[in-house]
């Protein structure tokens, strides 16, 4: 008697330690993976309906991922045509080759400039002569008409538009100069359309975001439907709405996952098929270029990207419709 008195005394400290241990951290992550773990055996369980859904949100997350590496290696292509370009200096037509050459030395050592070449009169009217056809008439002239160039390679870092153009307002005011030209255009038009892809790809993005989360929004909905009786029994005997939104929260994440890693194999077997065509191409033009494939940093976005949108569509829906469902 006096024991069983004893323990009743105890019994306040007793359910404190219990309720201690059920808090606990390792409690609290033992009952998150058991949920995680046991939702994603419902979407194996329907395998066929998980599988559509899974491939669905695969295609909607590869379309943007898909077209932003693609203008990703656009870019990276571009730059090395970027270093190609060059400016063309016309000298005044009383300035001499020894002079010239001074010049070209001098600009030689500036820190953005990468190659100069100079060109005197006779070579000059020797190549327009080669590639004209008209090598006999100029060969009837008393002078040669042609002034020294210098034909000038920005350095890296300088090809861009705004740099080169600002190298050639130095060039127009050196004295020596009579005209300088640079052939911007293609590079400016060129910039101008991968502005114009890169704002579409984030308006398509977005849309395919929202078409995203209306589908997964729309399966969680479906399957709390199709539990309708089982979330009513649960809530008969007490469980909360936290408790029962878990496990639907948990399906939205695991969609996402798949979602990302099928989004993944879609433009890694793209840019595969797309990988010897293009450095065939590249060949042809003395390119070693090659199509870069998703780096860790994109693939971390996709994953995380997959995982919150999985997430958000699936809080709406529970959000929505779980408060709908009470005991009668």
């Amino acid at each position: 008697m006096n024991r069983a008195r004893s323990n009743r005394r105890r019994s306040p400290h007793h359910w404190s330690e219990s309720l201690r241990r059920r808090l606990s951290p390792r409690t609290w992550l033992l009952r998150h993976a058991q949920v995680a773990f046991d939702s994603l055996g419902r979407l194996y369980r329907s395998w066929v309906s998980s599988l559509m859904t899974t491939a669905v949100l695969g295609i909607a997350l590869a379309m943007p991922t898909g077209m932003y590496l693609l203008l990703d290696n656009l870019d990276r292509l571009s730059g090395s045509w970027d270093g190609q370009a060059s400016l063309s200096v016309f000298l005044k037509a009383g300035v001499a080759e020894t002079a010239a050459a001074t010049l070209a030395g001098q600009v030689r050592s500036w820190p953005e400039i990468a190659e100069v070449t100079l060109i005197t009169p006779a070579e000059a009217l020797e190549e327009f002569g080669q590639h004209s056809g008209f090598a006999d008439v100029l060969g009837a002239l008393d002078e040669n008409p042609l002034p020294v160039v210098l034909l000038v390679t920005p350095g890296p870092g300088h090809s861009d538009p705004q740099s080169a153009g600002a190298l050639l307002q130095k060039f127009r005011a050196l004295p020596e100069t009579e005209l300088a030209q640079l052939d911007l255009q293609w590079v400016q038009r060129l910039a101008a359309m991968l502005d114009i892809a890169r704002r579409s790809v984030m308006v398509i993005g977005a849309l395919l975001a929202l078409a995203v989360l209306l589908v997964v929004g729309n399966t969680i909905r479906l399957e709390i439907q199709n539990r309708r009786e089982e979330i009513v029994v649960t809530k008969l005997i007490g469980a909360t709405n936290s408790f029962i939104r878990r496990p639907f929260l948990y399906s939205g994440i695991w969609y996402g996952v798949l979602g990302a890693g099928v989004a993944w194999l879609i433009v890694e077997i793209s840019f595969w098929l797309l990988a010897g065509p293009v450095q065939h191409l590249a060949g042809l033009y003395q390119s070693n270029f090659a199509l870069q494939t998703l780096p860790l940093q994109l693939l971390l976005l996709l994953l995380g990207s997959g995982i919150v949108l999985g997430l958000l569509g699936s809080w709406l829906a529970v959000g929505r419709h779980l408060s709908a469902i009470e005991p009668s």
